[in-house]
């Protein structure tokens, strides 16, 4: 593996999950993999799982850490040819060579402004990072996409489905703020390579990128997607179609156990607890929120090992 930025770049799901699988049951079997190289980890947006389990991935096979917290502290010039006369200092041609100089492997994290929608979906912060960069990059979260966080999903339910073709639903949810839509969209494109019944159900008005979505069938009627249900993967997303717009904050949407019935209960969290899914869901042993809290680690781990194992 030479990058991991979008799930694509994984050649054999099912492989990379048997992967994981072993990995866990000794996370420290690879520690001299790592040794004398150096995880930079760049945050232009703030981050909890993502940080400390992309951390602790990094440590389990022996590597170095620094992490730099960019948010609005750190005003990169991103657009080519620009005279530099207002507020930005550095241009990532530069920046990202020197990061370079310091780093065996570079991960970034920075959402959408939920405002441009052309612009969101280049990529810009991510891939200027990929062009000039001279090291692997790793996507921590970017404006479209959460491939680790995919990656995390596909091995919380390979380890929990009780029969071979498990029927996955992807349910969204109220909440007070516009959220990207990356997390919904990778764990669509996730779901699509995995032997599984998927289906989606939102809102009119929240339907995804088509070009991600094609060939998903997709209700209106939340309950009527949820009946049978084995695996209920809950996450708000803004518009899509009236970008990064607020449509809907029907509570009705929100998850119940008389909705959830005898399903598993998923969310990538923070949650917002009574507004996304009630307190009985997420306290009882149907949630498996904890266990893919805990499944972040490895699967950055076996990231960084295939990248390592390159090097």
């Amino acid at each position: 593996m030479k990058k991991y930025t979008e799930i694509s770049d994984i050649d054999n799901v099912s492989k990379i999950i048997e992967e994981v699988i072993q990995l866990k049951k000794d996370p420290f079997q690879y520690s001299a993999l790592g040794k004398h190289k150096t995880l930079v980890m760049l945050f232009f947006n703030s981050s909890l799982r993502t940080r400390l389990s992309t951390e602790k991935a990094a440590k389990n096979l022996g590597m170095e850490v620094m992490i730099l917290n960019v948010n609005d502290a750190w005003n990169l010039e991103f657009e080519d040819g620009t005279i530099m006369n207002m507020d930005k200092a550095e241009h990532i041609k530069d920046a990202a060579q020197v990061i370079s100089q310091y780093a065996d492997v570079i991960a970034v994290r920075a959402f959408p402004t939920l405002k441009n929608k052309e612009k969101d979906e280049s990529e810009y912060v991510l891939n200027s990072f990929t062009k000039y960069a001279s090291v692997p990059v790793i996507n921590m979260e970017s404006a479209v996409a959460h491939p680790l966080q995919a990656l995390t999903d596909a091995i919380t339910i390979e380890e929990h489905k009780a029969k071979e073709r498990p029927k996955v639903v992807l349910s969204w949810a109220p909440h007070p703020k516009a959220l990207p839509q990356a997390v919904a969209n990778s764990f669509v494109e996730m779901m699509q390579k995995l032997d599984v019944d998927f289906s989606m159900t939102h809102p009119k008005g929240y339907e995804l990128n088509p070009d991600i979505t094609k060939g998903v069938p997709i209700s209106n009627d939340q309950e009527a997607a949820l009946k049978d249900a084995d695996f209920v993967y809950v996450k708000n997303w803004s518009s899509y179609k009236d970008y990064g717009t607020i449509l809907s904050q029907d509570t009705c949407w929100m998850t119940t156990k008389e909705k959830l019935g005898d399903a598993k209960f998923m969310h990538c969290l923070p949650v917002r607890r009574n507004v996304v899914v009630e307190d009985a869901v997420l306290d009882s042993e149907q949630s498996l929120v904890i266990q893919e809290a805990n499944n972040r680690t490895y699967a950055a781990q076996v990231v960084l090992k295939r990248i390592l194992e390159q090097l």
